[in-house]
């Protein structure tokens, strides 16, 4: 099978004509060819000239290989590379009890997935609750203000990117992202997941992905249990022996994953209490920005209908003359802002988008990046308190009620009455370098700068503020514990978090004989 690139078609034109446009695209070399199979590998869209936007692909094919060797030579084609996911050697050591994984969000459920395939029979405890009642508990938050601290838009199966836009775009070369995605279409996500050039499921589809996901785990041998929190580890002489549930139920195992999210605050301090080693880690601290999606449509397509190309999207960035880095993040077309708040007396928001994308707002994180040297202290945790302090002032500044405070660009430049809760949501720095970004930025996205942009505050879980440090064997100084995923600082997004589970599962299999062997 050959893979060749820059395969463009007009928008007017279908998909089938793909075959052809390689044909012409390899010229005198493609004369005589024809193509046999094909499929896409990668789209993505060239709005360059908003007269002349096309649609452009990567495709993976077949033909006659006597005929098309020297078309190779061309650079136009490349030999198929193998991507396919292989699994681990299993080890020769005995496991005694099965492993346990803490936490059901992205990292937590593929670790569970790739153990209980090999035989593992992992055993996943998950704080909050499954999706149905999970639901229940995020809409009474939304339209009641009534907050379960163990359920909610944080805590709860599918983790926090359950109510998010389900992006699956990464930075990572690894080759388990293939396998994060091949599940995450054989659950139901949509075979174009697999080539398009950012992938996203949306909050509606990706709850009944997680859902069979998890039924896959436990027919695969798994066991999970929610609404069961980590309470405690068992240690002799510096290696775990098992842990406690819920304060009272003893689960022995000598294998723990720490899938927890970056929202687990709680569990944290007990693990630091424990003297398990962290260091701070630098993150972002910003608002949610909303415009109009026929705004930002017109800005990127040159007009405000999308013209069946999906609502568009941005990804901005400036270096701040106070050394500050401002960017977008989480740009969510066609979506809607949410309170996504786990404790009491905080005030977070984040963006979420359904498949669709067919709202009338785009909303973003704007963000400004937090130093280390911005924490209030050199505790390994020092930056959970800087995030609680301005969590509980956006919580106050929006009423008290989980309302969080809002203001427009507008009012925000005149620092008016209005702006004065969304400012004093912020650390100073912050507000500066949004001052500085947005005009700029608006350079290279027409009408980004609109008066009339809407402001949240505050967005502060873009990432972990905390490592926990883990060795060679991704273990922790504990013995037979597994620091993963973003609340262990090791992963940015649902696939860099799934792909860590499988990273840390693997460490597992090589080391010992599944329990079921198959």
């Amino acid at each position: 099978m050959y893979r060749i690139h820059e395969v463009k078609l007009r928008i007017s034109q279908d998909k089938s004509e793909i075959p052809s446009e390689i044909l012409k695209k390899l010229a005198h070399q493609g004369v005589g060819l024809k193509i046999d199979t094909w499929r896409i590998v990668k789209e993505s869209i060239d709005a360059r000239k908003k007269a002349d936007i096309k649609m452009v692909y990567s495709v993976d094919f077949t033909t006659n290989p006597e005929r098309i060797l020297s078309a190779i030579d061309n650079s136009k084609l490349e030999v198929t590379p193998d991507t396919a996911y292989q699994s681990v050697i299993p080890g020769f050591q005995k496991m005694k009890n099965p492993p346990v994984i803490v936490g059901f969000g992205p990292c937590g459920m593929f670790a569970a997935l790739i153990l209980s395939e090999m035989g593992y029979s992992p055993i996943v405890i998950e704080r909050g609750k499954e999706i149905l009642d999970r639901e229940k508990d995020v809409a009474d938050f939304w339209e009641k203000g009534i907050l379960n601290p163990e359920s909610n838009v944080q805590f709860g199966e599918g983790g926090a990117g359950t109510f998010s836009d389900g992006k699956l775009t990464t930075g990572t070369k690894d080759l388990r992202f293939g396998k994060v995605l091949e599940e995450f279409v054989a659950a139901g996500g949509g075979s174009e997941l697999l080539y398009k050039q950012k992938p996203h499921m949306g909050t509606d589809v990706l709850r009944g992905v997680v859902t069979n996901i998890r039924e896959k785990i436990i027919k695969n041998g798994g066991k999970i249990r929610f609404e069961t929190k980590l309470t405690s580890l068992q240690i002799t002489d510096g290696a775990l022996t098992g842990i406690t549930a819920n304060q009272i139920e003893t689960i022995q195992t000598e294998h723990l994953i720490l899938a927890i999210g970056h929202s687990a605050r709680d569990t944290l301090r007990y693990l630091n209490e424990l003297g398990m080693h962290m260091q701070q880690k630098p993150f972002s601290i910003g608002v949610r920005i909303e415009h109009p999606q026929a705004l930002i449509n017109n800005a990127q397509y040159g007009s405000e209908d999308d013209g069946g190309l999906g609502a568009a999207i941005y990804k901005l960035s400036h270096h701040c003359q106070n050394g500050r880095g401002v960017y977008t993040f989480c740009m969510c077309p066609g979506g809607e802002v949410i309170t996504a708040s786990s404790q009491i007396g905080g005030v977070v928001t984040n963006g979420m988008s359904r498949q669709a994308r067919d709202g009338k707002y785009a909303n973003s994180g704007l963000l400004v990046d937090v130093r280390t040297a911005d924490f209030p202290s050199e505790h390994p945790l020092a930056g959970i308190e800087f995030q609680e302090k301005y969590e509980r002032f956006a919580f106050e500044n929006g009423g008290s009620t989980y309302q969080p405070p809002k203001t427009t660009w507008r009012e925000f430049v005149a620092d008016t009455q209005n702006a004065a809760p969304v400012k004093n949501s912020l650390p100073a720095f912050a507000t500066e370098a949004i001052l500085e970004a947005v005009p700029i930025m608006s350079r290279k996205l027409r009408g980004f700068d609109s008066p009339d942009m809407i402001m949240t505050a505050v967005e502060t879980r873009s990432s972990s503020p905390v490592r926990i440090l883990r060795d060679e064997g991704q273990q922790s100084n504990i013995k037979g514990v597994y620091p993963a995923g973003e609340g262990a600082g090791y992963a940015g997004g649902i696939v860099s978090a799934a792909v860590d589970g499988i990273k840390i599962a693997e460490e597992i299999i090589k080391q010992f004989e599944p329990i079921n062997l198959k």
